[in-house]
């Protein structure tokens, strides 16, 4: 679609929206982030023409993805990628996640995920409410780690 930016923006344009106004990452809460990506998952790419091109997912549990557990809030953005047929080739996602040290009241929220697509009949303003009444424990904290990353790349 004309006049939206790239797909291929959309890594920077989530840096950019962190970073408005502050000097680190490592100075946002969770809230600061979660505002932030709201505010990039609203901005629209030129992305393929169909339902499911352009889908949002929230999720979060405890992890050891980097080698000891911690609680990982991932905030990501999907796009499919078509071939030049039109044909669905692959998916690139953008991920925004957010690590904290493992607690008991983060443990107890075990683990969550829902997906939201743009150009359904789905109301992303209603999804964001739901989704942040999932954050209440964590809106005032600060993360330990930030890690932003596409994949594949």
């Amino acid at each position: 679609m004309r006049n939206r930016p790239q797909r291929e923006e959309a890594l920077a344009f989530l840096r950019a929206e962190l970073a408005a106004g502050r000097s680190t990452t490592t100075e946002l809460t969770t809230r600061a982030a979660w505002r932030a990506w709201a505010r990039f998952a609203q901005q629209r790419f030129d992305a393929a023409p169909t339902p499911d091109s352009d889908g949002l997912l929230f999720q979060y549990g405890t992890y050891s993805f980097s080698g000891r557990p911690m609680f990982t809030l991932d905030l990501t953005r999907q796009f499919d990628v078509n071939d030049d047929d039109g044909e669905h080739d692959h998916f690139v996602q953008v991920h925004c996640e957010l690590r904290y040290e493992p607690e008991p009241a983060l443990d107890a929220l075990g683990s969550f995920s829902s997906w939201f697509f743009h150009d359904t009949d789905e109301d992303l303003d209603q999804w964001f409410a739901a989704m942040e009444g999932h954050l209440e424990v964590l809106l005032d904290r600060r993360p330990s780690e930030i890690d932003l990353y596409e994949e594949p790349e």
